[in-house]
């Protein structure tokens, strides 16, 4: 699916308008509905009459009139036409950063660790409901359900920074939300195209912030270095007609050398201090991948002792699948192959780990047919390509 270049600017406003009407109405709800319909006014009416000089501004006014007409229209609220009515026309919008306020309100201690994870990737990320079904593996409607209830619960909560003692409850839950949107974009869950750039910069952008508000939480720096250490490999990931380009056989010349050296950098800085947390862990992996020159270069050994980590402190399907490639390239693919089995996991990207042990173990028919299976299983056009390429 190609999005327009107004669909784009849209799509990066959305989270902005919704922070600044939030902040001045209050009612998350209420003010989510109002945004839509600017944003449906807007896709309706830039491409016929041109993107405005102000796209911000112009979607706050809408949206705002919007909100401020339902408030006039509701019976219960009318006491307050008098205070509303001398509102002066909204301006430009406020020249801060609201977004990370706005993430910080989706993951109030008010709402599960679920519901605050999807309310953010929908209302701060931009993904639709569909995208975010597949992060979770979950249907669709369950999302849908959990974002609207989670609206619900907002009703009237105060749009402003937590307060200290409240800001570790969400922590946890915002750190998350980034992890998700970075991966999202990194790696489409849907789509033609591999990548969703936009995302992932997002992703980064807001990490960045977050890190500057926190400076000393080891994990915030972690999860940074994670997204700075893995995009780092974007522009290598696929070639000239978008297709997928597996690390192994990546041109390492065309990494970007400069994110590296500073998701190192953020890295030995927060492994300075406490344990290590997950995102670290992550990063220190991503960051033995970068160290290589060559793909034969790669410590395997050092990755495996980190994926164990990483899985005593925070097991998931996909540490396990990452850390059997690791067991793979180190003890070979039979134990490898062993593990799966045990894993019992069901998932496109179980079947194409599994085509890919085969393949190692020699296996071209039994591979071929696991890619196939996951071929037929992934949503992501560009992925799908690679799969059904293999093995060659």
């Amino acid at each position: 699916m190609v999005v327009t270049p107004v669909e784009e600017e849209l799509r990066r406003q959305a989270p902005a308008v919704t922070a600044a009407l939030v902040r001045r109405y209050g009612d998350f709800a209420a003010c989510e509905d109002a945004t839509q319909e600017a944003l449906l006014a807007a896709a309706t009416r830039w491409p016929v009459d041109g993107v405005p000089d102000d796209p911000r501004a112009w979607l706050v006014t809408v949206a705002s009139r919007r909100r401020i007409e339902a408030l006039r229209s509701d019976a219960a609220r009318r006491r307050r036409e008098e205070s509303l009515a001398v509102l002066a026309a909204p301006g430009p919008a406020a020249a801060s950063d609201d977004t990370l306020t706005l993430q910080f309100l989706c993951c109030h201690p008010a709402l599960t660790e679920a519901s605050q994870v999807a309310l953010t990737l929908r209302a701060v990320g931009g993904l639709t409901t569909a995208e975010i079904a597949r992060a979770f593996l979950v249907p669709e409607a369950t999302v849908a359900q959990r974002i609207s209830r989670a609206k619900a619960k907002l009703r009237g909560a105060s749009f402003a920074p937590p307060p200290n003692a409240e800001r570790g409850e969400r922590l946890a839950a915002v750190r998350q939300v980034l992890y998700l949107i970075f991966n999202e974009g990194y790696t489409a869950g849907s789509g033609d195209s591999l990548h969703r750039a936009e995302l992932a910069a997002e992703a980064i952008r807001l990490a960045r912030e977050l890190h500057r508000l926190l400076p000393d939480d080891g994990e915030v720096a972690g999860l940074l270095a994670l997204m700075l250490l893995t995009d780092a490999r974007r522009p290598a990931r696929t070639t000239a007609d978008g297709a997928l380009v597996p690390l192994a056989a990546q041109d390492r010349t065309r990494w970007d050398h400069a994110a590296i050296a500073e998701g190192s950098a953020l890295l030995a800085g927060a492994l300075r201090g406490a344990a290590a947390g997950p995102y670290q862990l992550q990063a220190a992996i991503a960051a033995v991948h970068d160290e290589a020159g060559r793909p034969e270069d790669t410590d395997w050994r050092q990755i495996l002792v980190l994926y164990d980590l990483l899985h005593a402190v925070a097991p998931g399907p996909m540490v396990t699948l990452n850390r059997l490639v690791a067991v793979a390239m180190v003890h070979g693919p039979q134990r490898a192959l062993a593990g799966l089995d045990a894993a019992g996991l069901d998932h496109h990207r179980a079947d194409a780990v599994r085509a890919h042990l085969l393949e190692l173990a020699g296996d071209a028919a039994g591979a071929r047919a696991w890619y196939e299976r996951a071929a037929a299983r992934t949503q992501n056009a560009a992925e799908r390509r690679y799969l059904l390429s293999r093995p060659t």
